[in-house]
């Protein structure tokens, strides 16, 4: 098949909108996607400095990718979880990529910070819910100690879409009423605001886009996500996807639309500062600091 605006061979068939586009004709459709989302969701302002969090893998190395491209002041952060060979491998990868792009890197090791990786904590939480925690907390702080205005990660329209889903089947509206492409800053800055620009591109886009850049990423899947019930739910939709194409985005459209009738169980002004980082907490002690038995705040000041 030819690409729909050119005679050139078809580099992929796009199921919503249906059509056929060449390598260049595909990377133009991609990229207006995305800055079409930073302008309509606002998601950043020209002179402000993004902590982007590189994993290693697609979804983050692309973020960065498409944000220096389009011109803002970037630099990246990648959270050493680790998880033996598997974090060591995504280390490289974040390194390599960060190197091409000719942007800065920081690199945070949870073992050497922590005493132990996820997955290496006896507890009756599943590692995902630790790991969560502990990702969100780290580039959270960093992007504070350091001065930047916002997070960037690399969250695709796949990894929303199921998030919503799950959390409808299992009415935590708590997560619901907070959900979406921006989650604004708050408690007097300790907590930066987080965009998700890839918010509204499929997954399988993601890897399309990659390929067309030559972006080399992390393959393997996390050992610890392995029967995870996120990726049952985007199984789940994948099915409904290929019956009825656009499921995905007119279902997260209709969230967004829908989000007001979700509560706020927990208000900014019920936070407090926790008594060991000073970080926002709903308690006295943060769940961060509760969970891995801290006793004094960390500092992640980059030193010059």
């Amino acid at each position: 098949m030819k690409c729909k605006f050119c005679d050139k061979p078809a580099f992929i068939k796009l199921h919503y909108p249906k059509m056929y586009l060449c390598e260049e004709h595909f990377m133009e459709y991609f990229e207006r996607k995305v800055k079409r989302t930073i302008e309509r969701y606002r998601l950043l302002k020209p002179d402000e400095r993004v902590l982007v969090v590189v994993s290693g893998g697609k979804d983050s190395a692309v973020t960065a990718h498409i944000l220096k491209k389009f011109g803002y002041n970037i630099e990246c952060l990648h959270i050493n979880l680790g998880i033996d060979e598997y974090s060591k491998k995504s280390e490289g990868y974040a390194v390599r990529q960060c190197k091409k792009l000719g942007v800065p890197l920081y690199i945070v090791r949870v073992k050497e910070l922590l005493g132990k990786g996820i997955g290496g904590v006896r507890t009756r939480r599943p590692a995902c819910s630790y790991c969560g925690l502990t990702k969100r907390y780290i580039f959270n702080k960093f992007a504070y100690d350091n001065g930047f205005n916002v997070v960037a990660t690399g969250h695709n329209l796949d990894d929303e879409a199921s998030f919503i889903f799950n959390n409808l089947m299992n009415w935590n509206t708590q997560y619901l009423a907070k959900q979406g492409p921006v989650t604004p800053a708050g408690f007097n800055g300790k907590l930066v605001r987080r965009i998700k620009p890839l918010y509204e591109v499929t997954e399988r886009e993601v890897v399309a886009y990659a390929l067309a850049n030559g972006i080399q990423y992390e393959m393997d899947e996390c050992p610890h996500a392995r029967g995870a019930t996120t990726l049952e739910w985007k199984e789940i939709l994948n099915q409904m996807e290929e019956k009825r194409p656009g499921t995905k985005i007119n279902f997260v459209k209709g969230y967004l639309k829908k989000k007001g009738l979700f509560e706020v169980e927990l208000c900014e002004s019920e936070l407090r500062e926790c008594k060991i980082c000073g970080m926002p907490s709903s308690g006295e002690v943060c769940s961060f600091c509760r969970f891995w038995g801290l006793e004094k705040p960390m500092d992640f000041r980059v030193k010059e």
